[in-house]
């Protein structure tokens, strides 16, 4: 084994994603910040989405199927009134309805009804593969193709702020869960429609995103200290799962 081998960074580092960029993005920064090319995620992020990424460096992205299985937490605000295709901010107005004078309880007793073991539609602007194509590929040429439901899990769904025409949220989910559906799907319980308009990701199990290095602070940082500032596998994920 070579001494630049034996060198090599590995490990999980926790990056608060911006608005704007996609996963991908933050992989391909990390690439060249950590001079390695061996660099992936553990659950991808809508551009529009803020919050806790996990980049996965050197050997560590062999914890990546575990580590993506793990239950998420997101913070976010559902615009009431208001039908896109994609069912959040980035997507086309398709239409737009009066919202009515809900009332507090009526839209927690909608909640309650998304709590446990459910069967979810994954939307059409999504990087769910069919066919060996990307669904939002197919969108964008105006296809819509026969998507089956899938189940999941939602652990929690909480009302945090109560401003029509928004509603500002907590929600924990199972890998796998579309949070901009959940918000279209409540829209149309409560009658009016309804989009994703704001998501942050909070954590990823036992991860959170207090414990998160934006970019900017990252860049700014030696090669010394970058190191430190990765979470060894072997603390994060079990070894059956490596």
């Amino acid at each position: 084994m070579s001494q630049a081998t034996y060198d090599a960074p590995e490990g999980i580092l926790l990056v608060d994603k911006p608005q704007g960029i996609t996963s991908h993005d933050v992989v391909a920064k990390m690439r060249r910040i950590f001079h390695i090319k061996k660099v992936g995620h553990a659950g991808t992020l809508d551009p529009m989405a803020t919050g806790l990424l996990l980049i996965l460096i050197g050997k560590a992205t062999k914890a990546s199927q575990y580590l993506m299985s793990l239950d998420k937490e997101y913070t976010g605000t559902i615009r009431l009134g208001q039908i896109t295709d994609s069912q959040d901010a980035d997507g086309e107005m398709l239409e737009v309805r009066d919202v009515p004078k809900l009332l507090k309880e009526n839209v927690l007793a909608e909640m309650k009804n998304f709590m446990g073991d459910q069967y979810q539609t994954p939307p059409m602007f999504s990087a769910k593969k069919i066919h060996g194509h990307k669904l939002y590929k197919l969108a964008r040429q105006g296809k819509i193709i026969k998507r089956e439901p899938r189940v999941i899990h939602i652990s929690c769904f909480e009302l945090i702020d109560f401003s029509l025409p928004e509603l500002s949220f907590l929600v924990g989910t199972s890998k796998g869960a579309y949070v901009r559906t959940i918000a279209h799907d409540l829209g149309e319980r409560l009658t009016c429609g309804g989009h994703l308009n704001k998501l942050r990701r909070t954590a990823v199990g036992q991860f959170r995103v207090e414990k998160s290095y934006t970019i900017d602070s990252l860049e700014e940082l030696s090669p010394s200290s970058l190191r430190k500032k990765l979470i060894p596998i072997i603390r994060a994920v079990p070894t059956h799962a490596l």
